[in-house]
């Protein structure tokens, strides 16, 4: 099997190239999918092309990578792929990378982190089965330079290796605040904090997830029908299964209630439990609950929060005080400064939409994960 030459121009051409795609994968969304850069270097270290995966039912970055060098007119035989997570193994709605790779005649194949994932692993191995030389950063780059990379590769999707190690959905919490961090008044009016395009933005992130989960006080207090719509008020192609956990029984003529005599596709998911973590593993483990999204209220959130089970919070900020009401997240059991749960906001997703500010905010590492149980 031939071995890339590791010549200092070689070895700085790799380097960029691994920071190209680290580049790249930030660009993906947060969610079901990890978020995956690659960088195409011809036989001689010249960037050829770069992509990611811009989400389910898209190409997997090598194979935006490969098409982006195709559109230019572009040689990628004997092309050195460098990718931030192991090729695919698995043919699902896409084709496996790894085959992608080696019909496309890559030499060389560079990856940061193998993957984890039951299903998608042990695309290195079916590389080398078809002769191409398929390593890891770490074994190809030298010391600590290969182990920055890897590093940052692996902290990118932190959050997606914890939920896939812990057999459950990636999960989503959205909160629509104020700034003063109520998400009702006083008298439990909420309708509503943010405005029409946050909104929007709320419905489109609906389709995209394959499941919403609510708690039984907001099933009761708000009648949601769980559903994604257009601006018109139009159902979205795609719907995601609603789900409701908690101990208390829903109102028998609620919009809930009343769609589980419907289609056993579009009946609500109903856990009479408190225990979080089961309701997660059985929503991945029945269901093929890849992504979960948690709409409330603040007990459900909240819980999910202190075990340490949301990987990524998504926060609507109106312009708006209330100065009393109900807070987003309650009963965290933290006394003291110490015990805080910190988050990175993603700098990508920072932006206005109408008058509301919106971001996503990733957990940062906790030295002990809580115990089961609320």
């Amino acid at each position: 099997m031939n071995q890339p030459p590791h010549d200092a121009a070689r070895e700085s051409a790799l380097r960029e190239a691994c920071e190209r795609a680290l580049e790249q994968a930030r660009r993906g969304p947060l969610g079901a999918n990890p978020r995956v850069g690659a960088a195409l270097l011809s036989p001689t270290g010249e960037l050829l092309a770069t992509g990611f995966h811009r989400g389910a039912r898209t190409p997997h970055a090598e194979a935006d990578a490969l098409l982006a060098a195709r559109e230019r007119g572009l040689d990628v035989h004997g092309a050195t792929c460098i990718v931030t997570l192991e090729p695919c193994a698995h043919a699902g709605r896409t084709p496996s990378c790894a085959r992608t790779l080696i019909d496309a005649g890559v030499a060389h194949v560079l990856y940061a982190v193998r993957d984890p994932h039951d299903i998608a692993a042990n695309g290195g191995a079916l590389l080398r089965d078809a002769g191409i030389n398929a390593r890891l950063w770490s074994d190809a780059l030298p010391g600590s330079v290969g182990g920055d990379l890897t590093a940052r590769a692996t902290e990118l999707n932190r959050r997606w290796f914890q939920a896939t190690r812990e057999s459950r959905p990636f999960v989503t919490a959205k909160i629509a605040r104020t700034l003063d961090g109520y998400v009702a008044a006083a008298d439990g009016t909420n309708a509503w904090i943010t405005g029409e395009d946050a909104r929007a933005e709320g419905h489109a992130l609906r389709s995209t997830v394959d499941a919403i989960a609510v708690g039984t006080g907001t099933a009761l207090a708000d009648d949601p029908a769980l559903t994604a719509r257009d601006a018109h008020g139009t159902l979205a192609a795609r719907q995601p299964r609603r789900v409701v956990i908690g101990e208390r029984p829903l109102e028998p003529h609620s919009r809930l209630a009343k769609a589980t005599h419907g289609p056993e596709h579009a009946r609500p998911l109903l856990y009479r439990t408190r225990d979080l973590r089961a309701v997660f593993e059985n929503l991945r483990a029945e269901h093929g609950v890849e992504h979960l999204l948690l709409e409330g209220g603040p007990r459900l959130i909240s819980a999910a929060l202190t075990l340490d089970l949301v990987d990524d919070l998504w926060i609507h900020e109106a312009p708006t005080l209330l100065g009393a009401g109900t807070p987003a997240v309650t009963g965290l059991g933290i006394g003291t400064l110490e015990n805080r749960l910190d988050f990175d906001i993603v700098p990508e997703s920072l932006h206005v939409s109408g008058s509301d500010l919106l971001f996503h905010a990733i957990p940062r590492a906790r030295q002990q994960t809580p115990t089961k149980g609320e």
